[in-house]
Order: structure tokens, then sequence, then C-alpha cells
């Protein structure tokens, strides 16, 4: 697993901001005033960030569930599949890790919260908690099974750290009992805690 980051931890829900977070809000204020970028150019990049939803990475799941060459696309090159479907990953290099019946993968961000928000939104606030970052290392198959998900003795569970440059998304298992459903309909099976790996789809 990797081990470096960019960013300083985030502080605990409704907590004082650290150092980092101070610094990085001052030279926000320093490049706007410098003339870099505009207060709202700044503004409607966060803005468009966290407008993305999980169902864009699910529209990635059905469509690699149900066309292997583009399957093929999404595990060697994340940015030209997502692209695909109009999506911009941005500059930051994603990565997806495909479950098999032998290997399931979960998505942590040891020291911070960094996330493919790009293709799945916003973190959610366990994933960004000191609890979930620690623990997802040291016990993962307790960490799934709290999310009600049991992972078989014989499955090798592989946890992916995040960094600054380099986010996971996990491209889970086709559930049984969907063949036959379209892709819209695959798509609905994908939440957002089966692209981090706590959980699977399952079907209705």
């Amino acid at each position: 697993m990797s081990e470096h980051h960019d960013h300083a931890p985030p502080p605990d829900v409704d907590g004082p901001l650290t150092y980092h977070q101070k610094l990085a809000q001052a030279l926000e204020i320093l490049l706007v005033e410098k003339g870099v970028f505009s207060a709202n150019e700044m503004r409607t990049a966060i803005e468009e960030l966290d407008a993305r939803d999980p169902a864009d990475g699910a529209k990635l799941v059905a469509r690699a569930w149900m066309d292997g060459d583009f399957k093929a696309l999404l595990l060697s090159d994340t940015k030209s599949a997502a692209a695909e479907f109009g999506i911009d990953t941005g500059d930051v290099n994603i990565v997806v890790m495909e479950n098999t019946p032998a290997i399931h993968n979960l998505i942590v961000c040891t020291l911070c919260s960094c996330y493919p928000r790009t293709l799945i939104g916003l973190p959610p606030d366990w994933y960004k908690s000191q609890n979930y970052r620690r623990r997802a290392v040291r016990e993962p198959r307790a960490v799934i099974a709290e999310f009600g998900t049991v992972i078989p003795d014989d499955v090798e569970v592989r946890v992916h750290d995040s960094t600054a440059d380099l986010r996971y998304m996990v491209l889970p298992m086709r559930p049984d009992g969907s063949d036959g459903m379209d892709e819209e309909a695959l798509a609905a099976l994908v939440t957002r805690d089966c692209l981090v790996g706590v959980t699977n789809p399952t079907v209705p």
C-alpha cells in the first residue's frame, strides 16, 4: 500500500480547522487576490465537483458487466473509459480494482480523505473518520462485516490506500440473478458503498 499523501487528515466532524486547512484557505485567498483565478471560478469549480454523483461510477460498472472490451479499457485506462460517457476525471489518476471470486477489494485513505470524487461524488462521513481509516487496514473483514457484508475466509481481502495522486474505485462482481437486466437496471444495483468495497451489489 502506498503511504504518500500531500495533505493532513481532516478534523473531526464539527471540529476546528487544522493548521493545514487554515493554510489552504489562506492560499486560496492569496491566489484570488493575485488574479490567478477569480472567486467565482473557484466557487464554480467546487460546485461542479460537489455535484458529482455515484451514478457516474455505477454507469461504468454496468457497461463493464455487459461489454468485455469496455471492461478491459476501464481496468487499464479509467480516464479513457470515463471519457466515453463524457465524464472528466481530472488530473488525478484513478485505478479501478476488480473484485473476483478469489479477491475482494476495499478502498481507504489512511491519512486523510482522498477519494475518487469525479466518479463517486463526495465521500461519506464514515470514510473520513479516524475509526474507518485505522481499522480498514488492521481488520478489513471486520469493518466490511459491519456494513452487512461477510467475506468468505477463502477470499483474499486487498486494501488499497488512496493518495492525493492516485485514487481507487472498485469494480464489483455482477450479482447472481441479474441476467436479462439492461444496462440502466444494472447501474441501479451499484451503490456508492459497492464502489468503495464495503458492500456488494444485490438483486432486489
